[in-house]
């Protein structure tokens, strides 16, 4: 009888331990913290960093991720200018992860395409291995202004063969190199010939088309949101026109929408619209599950 009493009490100490065990992980993953790594390495080149911030409470099954791609003309610009955004997203979207990137910028010795859309690639490769350590879903939404729209719009269009992109901001960037806005320019063709590695594409490539967001637009893009100015001096309107066509033809949801004024430097009740919008974007195809 003492034997059996000693076994039954083994055993229901053991279970209880199990318990407590299981009760304390379920506990810990319950309260992870909100943290932030700065200037996280994705790459080799010094430029290659990331800001990355996660939420409180954050899983592999609900914690997506809002990436954040700055501008600059492809050569200049830094992921300080998309700073703004983080309060509002942190404000409106608490469970979302949000990353802002730089990428490596064009120079005499490093040309920007396809380079930038791979250095996206990479960021999204390395936050995809790293997710269960992360604690994040890796699916994504893009946020890019001016080059960092086009780099945003050319990587959802182009290259997202597995559709981890769920959604593109396009503010202001530029969508068709074709547009007479660009080819009768008569310094175009040189820029764009510094800014592409001719190595990486077959011979006879038509740059300007295949570089052009608004020529690689398929019924696998993912919901685009369109911002302009009409009167931007880098970006003709024509271009989100033409970007605007090209969604309507291949029955990609996406809004379009014209502000009064430049690139960007738009009344601070549209930028709030812009803000609002990109929000509910956020909320409809990179919801929280």
């Amino acid at each position: 009888m003492k034997k059996i009493l000693v076994i039954v009490l083994f055993f229901g100490i053991q279970f209880s331990f199990v318990s407590c065990s299981k009760d304390s992980d379920s506990i810990n993953e319950q309260i992870l913290m909100a943290e932030t790594f700065m200037n996280v390495s994705y790459g080799s080149n010094a430029q290659q960093k990331y800001d990355l911030y996660l939420p409180a409470d954050r899983s592999t099954e609900k914690t997506k991720v809002i990436v954040l791609v700055h501008g600059g003309g492809w050569v200049e610009g830094d992921k300080a200018e998309m700073e703004f955004f983080i309060p509002y997203i942190k404000l409106r979207h608490p469970n979302h992860a949000i990353v802002n990137i730089n990428y490596v910028l064009a120079d005499a010795n490093t040309p920007a395409f396809p380079n930038q859309f791979l250095n996206l690639d990479a960021v999204i490769n390395k936050l995809t291995t790293e997710k269960n350590e992360l604690n994040i879903l890796p699916q994504f939404g893009l946020i890019g202004v001016s080059a960092g729209a086009h780099i945003s719009l050319m990587y959802d269009y182009a290259y997202d063969p597995d559709d981890q992109v769920k959604m593109v901001g396009d503010i202001v960037g530029p969508s068709d190199f074709t547009d007479p806005f660009y080819s009768e320019n008569p310094a175009f063709p040189a820029y764009m010939a510094a800014l592409v590695d001719e190595s990486a594409y077959p011979t006879g490539t038509d740059y300007a088309t295949v570089l052009s967001p608004a020529f690689r637009v398929s019924n696998a893009s993912s919901p685009t949101l369109l911002f302009y100015g009409n009167a931007d001096p880098l970006v003709p309107l024509s271009n989100a026109t033409t970007l605007n066509s090209k969604l309507n033809n291949a029955g990609i949801d996406h809004n379009f929408t014209v502000y009064n004024g430049g690139h960007g430097d738009w009344a601070p009740n549209d930028i709030e619209d812009v803000k609002a919008q990109l929000s509910a974007f956020v909320d409809t195809y990179l919801g929280v599950n």
